[in-house]
């Protein structure tokens, strides 16, 4: 209890201090679609956080590629088509990254735990963007953008809708 009011006037202040990550529910939920076609590959999947009004860099939560590659040999050559990852993270990275990278998933959906996140639990108290963004060999590339307050004050619901790499996006979150 003495934590979480510190935590509060701390946050009040503009201090800023994450809460504990038992304290808080958030997960994502990403639908991959089935595409046909005869060269058509897993895609790769970055997400990651930046801050609302500045999209400043904020933390990376999941970067799935082919990891099953001999020797990780090539195994990052297409991470660089995740264009806006790429920039804000990615080229200073070294793979795979502990914790964050994955290999590339199967159509379907997909859970991510954020509150399980490395990243969101370093999360100061503010208003954030989950950034996904999809891209496949030989394929098409999309990202989306779903608002994310930290701490989360009440129950939050956010989703966006890809048109042909990703569907459906879904961001819930609560105290």
């Amino acid at each position: 209890m003495k934590t979480r009011l510190l935590t509060s006037a701390l946050s009040l202040l503009g201090l800023g201090m994450s809460l504990p990550a038992q304290a808080v529910e958030a997960q994502l939920d990403i639908t991959l679609p089935v595409i046909e076609g005869a060269k058509v590959r897993r895609p790769y999947v970055a997400v990651w956080l930046e801050k609302a009004a500045s999209h400043d860099f904020a933390g990376n939560i999941a970067v799935w590629y082919d990891m099953k590659k001999p020797n990780n040999v090539g195994a990052t050559k297409w991470l660089p088509d995740l264009r806006s990852w790429w920039k804000a993270s990615g080229s200073q990275a070294s793979f795979p990254i502990d914790g964050v990278s994955g290999a590339t998933r199967p159509a379907g959906e997909h859970v991510i735990n954020l509150g399980a996140s490395e990243a969101v639990k370093k999360l100061a108290a503010g208003e954030y963007e989950v950034v996904v963004e999809v891209a496949r060999e030989h394929g098409g590339r999309e990202l989306l953008r779903l608002p994310l307050q930290w701490p989360p004050r009440s129950a939050a619901k956010a989703e966006a809708s890809g048109t042909s790499e990703v569907g459906l996006v879904r961001l819930t979150s609560k105290p």
